[in-house]
């Protein structure tokens, strides 16, 4: 009797969705009138305080994660039974959280990016075609030679802009919130930071690694490189928390932070062989992991005051508490020197034509100035060091603060 009164409640609902022209008789079978009756029949359901708009308005925002692996894999998880029991399991009423459970734990396996992540990317992926498709012999002012593998290569870079920013994030929580990162226990799940330290301490890159595995894009060296990008987090977290805290820092941590650093361009050139179809050339690696590392001393020379302000990783500001205010910028000079010994070295190694065109890249990027600065034809500038750190932010709070007041005052003249 009660599946009599259903199949006249879905028969109605279809006769109502054809007379306001939703469904088409002529353009639809019986399956799909069924459905998007009982698609109909749900929505009307009773759920809390949601109203029919708010209801669209979520299928709306989520509609375009699910595919259809998804869906079935989740479907069969919540069944526990397989596809036979797929259909018993999406009865139409609002599910409770734990029944939510095994369609959160398989979402939180699906690789996602946000808008800001893109952004953020943008430079670091423009940079990337001009200065590393010249080593693939690939035009980086040509777009069928960007577009070709842009996606994949957007996708991964968002991706770990996404977790660098949650890592730069956690830096700024006070002291002992952040060092609870390196401990197994998890004794603080309800913290405003706990979603946070979870997703940096279990895995990551799961989710991306899940991604390119299935388009057949993972490797051993591809995998090697996130490890090395949780490391250097991990690092990056221990070194400025010591400095925040006031503690001793290693140099040998410091030393092996900075050559990590730019482990998303080595994942990124990782990912251009194996999607060409190219063997990697180990010559070349070794002389672009030279050139990164030139790169990252230079921005962080000039970033220096903003890390501080900041508590980012900073090689100056690592010097400085290790060797000490007077003696930090001769260390890192000699650091520097050796690092571009190496590189004269190596760029000798690459044959003149390839050579030559690293030498222009470097120049134009020294032109263009700012950040993208090319160390190896620029010229080095070491800032004025910082010896109280803790000091030198409180006067700027303060100036920052006075700045402030000077502009209310200026809007009450007004």
């Amino acid at each position: 009797m009660e599946g009599l009164k259903k199949l006249e409640q879905v028969q109605r609902t279809i006769h109502v969705l054809q007379s306001i022209g939703i469904i088409d008789p002529s353009k639809t079978n019986d399956d799909s009138e069924r459905f998007l009756a009982n698609f109909t029949l749900l929505l009307v359901q009773h759920c809390g305080e949601l109203d029919i708009s708010a209801k669209c308005q979520l299928i709306v925002e989520h509609m375009a994660k699910i595919s259809t692996a998804y869906l079935t894999g989740a479907l069969q998880c919540i069944s526990g039974e397989g596809e036979n029991q797929i259909e018993s399991a999406v009865s139409p009423h609002c599910y409770h959280k734990e029944d939510l459970a095994p369609v959160q734990s398989i979402s939180d396996e699906m690789a996602m990016v946000g808008l800001d992540a893109m952004l953020r990317a943008s430079s670091t992926l423009e940079d990337f075609c001009r200065s590393y498709f010249m080593f693939h012999k690939m035009d980086g002012n040509q777009p069928q030679s960007i577009f070709r593998h842009l996606p994949m290569l957007s996708f991964t870079e968002s991706y770990i802009y996404q977790l660098d920013s949650l890592n730069e994030k956690l830096l700024q929580l006070p002291t002992g919130e952040v060092t609870v990162l390196d401990r197994d226990d998890d004794e603080d799940e309800r913290s405003p930071s706990a979603t946070s330290v979870r997703m940096l301490r279990h895995d990551p890159f799961r989710p991306l690694v899940i991604l390119l595995e299935h388009h057949g894009l993972l490797t051993e060296r591809i995998k090697e490189e996130f490890r090395c990008g949780e490391e250097y987090w991990a690092l990056e977290r221990k070194l400025c928390c010591a400095l925040m805290s006031d503690n001793e820092i290693s140099i040998e941590d410091a030393i092996r932070a900075i050559h990590l650093k730019s482990f998303d361009y080595r994942v990124l050139n990782l990912l251009l062989y194996h999607m060409r179809g190219e063997k990697v050339n180990e010559l070349h690696m070794e002389f672009l992991s030279l050139s990164e590392l030139l790169v990252e001393v230079s921005d962080d020379l000039f970033d220096y005051e903003d890390d501080i302000l900041n508590n980012n990783f900073n090689i100056l500001r690592m010097f400085v508490k290790y060797y000490g205010a007077s003696a930090a910028p001769a260390m890192l000079a000699k650091f520097i020197t050796e690092a571009e010994e190496k590189y004269d070295q190596l760029l000798k190694e690459l044959g003149p034509e390839l050579s030559l065109k690293c030498q222009k890249r470097c120049e134009e990027a020294t032109k263009e100035g700012g950040k993208t600065s090319g160390p190896p034809l620029g010229t080095w500038h070491v800032p004025v060091v910082v010896e109280d750190e803790a000091k030198y932010r409180t006067e700027f709070s303060t100036s920052s603060k006075d700045v402030h007041m000077m502009d209310i005052r200026g809007l009450d003249c007004w």
